[in-house]
């Protein structure tokens, strides 16, 4: 089993080829949840993503022989870029299997650093069986994700620079999909000389490390927007270093993802995917795990499309309360609408959309059907804006 001294060498490594980036105090999710945090950036890296630490330790321990044959990589995006791109910068072929449900974004921004890349299979492990028979038929160096031991490393510099930076730290929150990051940030606080307890975060969905940790079968599946932690085969090196340290993993429902990827764009004004948002999700789900102490966050992954961006901050504004779609059942009489739209701006609230309906779910011949959505400060600036509403017509909430 590799050691701190590995990650340190790592990160003597890469040093340059990566970018050492930023921790930040974050005021706003501290007073939320009752903890101090610090937030890590590994969104800031180049291709938006942690992973090209390993990445890069890796690609440079390659033999020449072994860079003269080429990397084939598999991924749901951001190992893929990174493997792309430091595979670029040192002129070596690489080859990126993905999954056909990787976010275009990432499909992209991969092609974009000169890599091929075949789409194939729904998860991630057909994507790992296609890419080692193709690398099998055309001699080509397979670059695992995270079940490696110079990629666990290279991960692990995240960890090491974040205790660097943050001395006082007890406990640091990683995201979990492979097992590599948060392998490698265990093995990086070993050299504090303190305890500093590493918990790792999964989606619900895909609990895979929490499962094996309990020795449970692996069941996961379905959809979530954190794609980037959605594994089932778990690294075998990564397992064994978690069940030597004795760490834990929590789960934290879809809900709670989508929650910590708005709260960091509106509080922390950082756009982050599924997957980089989980180690806040942590702190939303379970908050009494960390009240009270000094919390380091791997916030480390960028790459959401804008399209899910968009529909993961309307639909955390529809939960707060922040927008609110209604159906009025109003008389079908010249200036209704006119009062309506009046009384929802007087009552301080902005009209996003209206639909008018009278022929097809209207009551009554004198009647009309209004749907009308519209934004508010808050839940209860809402709740003001129905009741106004209620005095003057029957009014249901969609």
């Amino acid at each position: 089993m590799i050691s701190h001294q590995d990650v340190k060498a790592a990160a003597d490594r890469i040093a340059g080829k990566v970018v050492r980036t930023p921790v930040i105090y974050s005021d706003a999710i501290s007073r939320l949840v009752g903890a101090d945090v610090w937030l890590k950036l590994d969104t800031l890296q180049v291709t938006g993503a942690f992973k090209e630490r390993g990445a890069a330790n890796r690609l440079s321990l390659l033999t020449a022989p072994e860079r003269a044959a080429g990397v084939i990589a598999m991924s749901a995006g951001n190992h893929a870029q990174a493997v792309a791109r430091h595979a670029s910068l040192l002129g070596i072929r690489a080859v990126i299997v993905m999954p056909a449900f990787t976010p275009s974004t990432k499909v992209t921004r991969t092609a974009r650093w000169g890599a091929e890349v075949i789409l194939h299979g729904e998860t991630l492990a057909e994507s790992a069986a296609h890419a080692r028979a193709y690398a099998e038929a055309h001699g080509l160096i397979f670059i695992h994700p995270y079940d490696d031991d110079a990629i666990i490393a290279g991960q692990g510099t995240l960890g090491l620079e974040l205790v660097e930076d943050v001395p006082k730290l007890d406990m640091l929150a990683i995201p979990v999909g492979g097992g590599g990051l948060m392998a490698g940030c265990v093995l990086a606080v070993q050299g504090t000389g303190r305890q500093i307890d590493v918990v790792g975060v999964e989606v619900e969905n895909y609990a895979a490390m929490a499962q094996e940790l309990a020795g449970k079968t692996v069941e996961v599946g379905g959809p979530t927007i954190a794609e980037g932690i959605a594994v089932r085969d778990i690294g075998r090196k990564p397992l064994e270093i978690l069940r030597h340290f004795g760490n834990r993993v929590v789960t934290v429902p879809e809900r709670s993802i989508e929650h910590a990827i708005a709260l960091l764009a509106e509080e922390a004004k950082i756009v982050t995917e599924g997957a980089g948002a989980a180690g806040v999700a942590a702190l939303l789900e379970h908050r009494e795990l960390f009240a009270g102490r000094r919390v380091g966050v791997a916030v480390c992954g960028a790459n959401i499309d804008n399209r899910a961006l968009a529909n993961v901050l309307q639909r955390v504004m529809v939960q707060d309360g922040r927008i609110t779609r209604l159906v009025l059942d109003i008389p079908d009489r010249p200036g209704v609408l006119g009062e309506i739209a009046s009384r929802i701006g007087d009552a301080g609230a902005n009209i996003i959309e209206v639909s008018h309906h009278r022929l097809f779910t209207s009551p009554s011949v004198q009647a009309a059907r209004l749907e009308v959505m519209f934004e508010t400060r808050d839940a209860a600036h809402r709740d003001a804006v129905v009741t106004v509403l209620k005095q003057h017509y029957t009014v249901t909430r969609l």
